[in-house]
C-alpha cells in the first residue's frame, strides 16, 4: 500500500520481466501481479494489477512487504530484490528464463527462423539468506481468464513439492523444494532459511509442464538467463556517453516487448492501466501498431540490432491487408486482424479506472498515417541492408497507391480519436512520407516512371499542408479546421518534411514548448480543444516530450533539448522504465507499462543529443 492508502502499487514501482514470448510485472512486495501465459496477449493468470482479487504469486519474507533494494542484474531483464527483516537479510532473483533451443516450440510456435536461445516457458524464483534466520513464504493464487476462474489445485507428488493449478482451460505447474499445502484456490509454503541456505520455486506452462529438477538446476537457469541477456546486449551499439545507461535499459525493454515467434513488438505489456486516474481512457496495448514500425526500425538500426529489425520487417510483410490493399493500424502479435474489443465489468480496474478492456476497438479505424510509417520503415531497412527484398516491393506499391488515394480524405488521426474524422496535419504529413519514401524506393529499383509519379504526388501533399495546415502565426495546426496545437506535428522535423532552419518548423516547436506543456512536459493536445470522443483530462505523454527533445535538437536548440532530456531521465521509474504518460501534479506514471513507444522515442532523442555532442567535439 502506498502513501495514498491505495492497495494498488504505483505503476512505476513495478519491475518488468520478459522471455520474449510473454512478460510479468512484479510489485515491490514481491508479488507477481501481472502474467499472461503463454503469450503477451493471452488471458491473465495473475491479474492483481487490475483487481486485487484477480491472481498473485508472492515469494519473499513472511510479514515484510517493503524491500530494501530492487535492481536489475546489470545488462539483463532479471530482477534482484534485497530484503532486510528483523531477523536477517534475504536476496531474491526473479526471471522468466531463457535457454538453449531444444527442437520446435509447441507452446508458442514460430513463424520466424528460431534462434539459438528461446523461452523455457518458466518463471523461476530463487531466494538466499544472506544473514540471520528468516522465515520465507510462498503464496501462489492464480485466477485464470482475467480473474474469472479461481484455480483448482491438485498435488502431484507424495512429498508435496509439485502441484498443478487448473482453470479457464489452462494448467500451470508449481514446483519447489518447500513443502506445499493447498488452501482453497491458493497453494502456500513457509520455511525458515538460515544464513547461507537457499530455496527455489518455479511456475511452468512448458510442454509437459517441465520444471527445474532441483535447487541447483533452478539457480543455473537464472544464470543462463543472465548470460543470454548480456550476450544479446553485447551485440548492441551503445555509445560511451552519459546516456549509455538509459539507452541500455530502453534496448532491453524493447527486446523484452518483442514476440520472438513472429518478430512483432507489443506496444506495452498491459491492458487498461489508466491514462486518466479513475477514468475511462483505458486501452489494451498488447498488440502491434503499424505506426510503430518506423520508430522501431529507427531504434533497432541505430543500436545495430539488425537481426531484430529484419524479424520485425518480415512480420510486417506477412500481415494480411484489408480489402482495399491497405494495412490495418494494428494487428495481433500472431498477425490476426480481428481485435474486437470487450470489457470485463467484474474487474475493479486499477484504482477504480473502468472499464477494463480486452481487445482494441480502434483496429478497424481509418488512419492515414499508417502508409508513411510502413514505407519509411522499408526505406530505412533497405538503406541499412543495401537491398530491397523482392517480397517487400508489392507492399511498397500497395501502400503508396493507398496513400495516393486517401491523403486528401479526413481520418481519425495518429491518436485514434473516437470523435468525428478530421483533416489532421500529421496524417497528411505521413502520407507525404509514404509517397516520398516510395519514390526513393522506386528509384532504387530503377523504375523512373513510378519514381516521378510518386515524387510529384509527394510535392502536391506538401503544398496542400503548407497552404491549409499552417496558422496565421506560422505554426502547424492540429487539423485544417482549428488553430489548436498537436504534438504530432513535431514529426515534420523528425521525418524531414521541413528542415531545421524553416521558420514554420521553428515556430511550431516553440509554440508546443511554450503552450502545450505542463511544468515542461508535453501534452498530446488539450482535451478541451479536441473532439477525441472521450471525457476527462489526461497526463502529459512521455513520447511527446521525447519528440520535443528531438525537435529542439533539429532546430538547433541544444541547451533546451538537453535540459528537457535531463528532466525526462529524472522521472524514469526506479528501475529505469517508462509508462505512456506522466502526471505532473503527483509526479507519477500513468497508462500502460512499460511502453515501447516511450522507450523508442527516448532512443531517438538520445541519438540526436549524442550526435550533436560528437559533432561539437570534432569542431573543437
Amino acid at each position: 500500500m502506498g502513501l495514498t492508502g491505495s492497495p494498488f502499487p504505483p505503476i512505476a514501482d513495478y519491475a518488468f520481466l520478459s522471455n520474449c514470448h510473454t512478460g510479468a510485472l512484479v510489485a515491490p512486495d514481491g508479488s507477481v501481479d501481472w502474467l499472461c501465459t503463454p503469450a503477451f496477449d493471452s488471458p491473465s493468470a495473475f491479474g492483481n494489477l487490475l483487481d486485487r482479487g484477480a491472481g498473485s504469486f508472492r515469494f519473499g519474507p513472511y510479514g515484510i512487504t517493503q524491500p530494501t533494494a530492487r535492481t536489475y542484474v546489470p545488462g539483463t531483464n532479471v530482477l534482484t530484490t534485497t530484503w532486510h527483516t528483523p531477523a536477517g537479510w534475504l536476496l531474491v532473483h526473479d526471471a522468466l528464463t531463457m535457454g538453449p533451443r531444444r527442437g520446435n516450440d509447441t507452446v508458442t510456435p514460430h513463424t520466424r527462423p528460431p534462434a539459438d536461445d528461446d523461452a523455457e516457458h518458466l518463471l523461476v524464483r530463487t531466494i538466499e539468506c544472506l544473514d540471520g534466520a528468516v522465515e520465507v513464504e510462498l503464496v501462489c493464487e492464480p485466477a485464470f481468464d482475467y480473474g474469472r476462474e479461481p484455480a483448482t489445485w491438485v498435488v502431484q507428488d507424495e512429498d508435496g513439492h509439485v502441484a498443478d493449478a487448473s482453470g479457464g482451460g489452462q494448467t500451470l505447474r508449481l514446483g519447489t523444494g518447500l513443502a506445499l499445502g493447498v488452501e482453497g484456490s491458493a497453494t502456500r509454503a513457509r520455511h525458515v532459511l538460515n544464513k547461507g541456505e537457499r530455496a527455489w520455486c518455479a511456475l511452468s506452462w512448458a510442454e509437459g509442464l517441465a520444471l527445474p529438477a532441483d535447487l541447483d538446476d533452478a539457480v543455473q537457469r537464472v544464470k543462463t538467463t543472465i548470460a543470454f541477456w548480456r550476450r544479446w546486449l553485447a551485440r548492441a551499439r551503445i555509445p560511451d556517453h552519459a546516456l549509455r545507461h538509459p539507452l541500455e535499459r530502453s534496448a532491453l525493454a524493447i527486446k523484452g516487448l518483442t514476440y520472438m515467434p513472429t518478430g512483432a513488438t507489443v506496444a506495452a505489456l498491459t491492458t487498461s492501466l489508466p491514462e486518466t486516474p479513475g477514468g475511462e481512457r483505458n486501452w489494451d496495448y498488447r498488440y502491434t501498431w503499424m505506426r510503430d514500425t518506423t520508430f522501431t526500425l529507427q531504434a533497432l538500426h541505430y543500436l545495430n540490432l539488425d537481426w531484430e529489425a529484419d524479424e520485425f520487417i518480415q512480420f510486417v510483410a506477412d500481415v494480411e491487408p484489408v480489402e482495399d490493399g491497405s494495412l490495418q493500424i494494428m494487428y495481433g502479435i500472431d498477425g490476426r486482424r480481428d481485435l474486437t474489443e470487450t470489457t470485463r465489468d467484474e474487474l475493479s480496474g486499477y484504482e477504480g479506472a473502468r472499464p477494463v478492456r480486452i481487445g482494441n476497438g480502434a483496429f478497424d479505424q481509418r488512419q492515414n498515417d499508417v502508409y508513411g510509417a510502413v514505407l519509411d520503415s522499408i526505406l530505412l531497412h533497405t538503406a541499412r541492408s543495401k537491398r530491397l527484398p523482392r517480397r517487400l516491393w508489392p507492399l511498397v506499391q500497395s501502400q503508396a497507391e493507398r496513400a495516393l488515394a486517401v491523403w486528401h480524405e479526413p481520418d481519425q488521426g495518429i491518436w485514434e480519436a473516437r470523435g468525428a474524422p478530421q483533416h489532421y496535419v500529421s496524417s497528411k504529413l505521413m502520407c507525404w512520407v509514404a509517397l516520398d519514401r516510395a519514390s526513393r524506393l522506386a528509384g532504387i529499383r530503377d523504375d523512373e516512371a513510378l519514381r516521378a509519379q510518386w515524387a510529384e504526388a509527394a510535392d502536391d501533399i506538401k503544398s496542400d499542408i503548407l497552404a491549409k495546415g499552417v496558422s496565421d502565426l506560422g505554426v502547424l495546426r492540429q487539423h485544417y479546421e482549428t488553430d489548436a496545437l498537436d504534438a504530432s506535428t513535431l514529426l515534420a522535423g523528425m521525418f524531414g518534411f521541413l528542415p531545421g532552419t524553416d521558420e514554420r518548423l521553428r515556430n511550431t516547436v516553440a509554440a508546443i514548448d511554450r503552450d502545450l506543456t505542463e511544468h515542461g512536459f508535453v501534452l498530446r493536445y488539450r482535451t478541451d480543444e479536441t473532439d477525441d470522443g472521450m471525457s476527462g483530462k489526461e497526463g502529459t505523454f512521455l513520447i511527446c516530450s521525447f519528440w520535443l527533445v528531438s525537435a529542439l535538437a533539429i532546430v538547433g536548440e541544444m541547451e533546451k533539448a538537453t535540459g528537457l532530456m535531463e528532466r525526462l531521465l529524472r522521472v524514469a521509474s526506479p528501475l529505469g522504465l517508462y509508462a505512456e504518460e506522466f502526471e505532473v501534479e503527483r509526479s507519477r506514471h500513468l497508462g500502460n507499462f512499460p511502453q515501447a513507444f516511450s522507450h523508442l522515442a527516448l532512443i531517438e532523442a538520445a541519438g540526436r543529443i549524442i550526435l550533436a555532442d560528437y559533432r561539437a567535439e570534432l569542431s573543437l
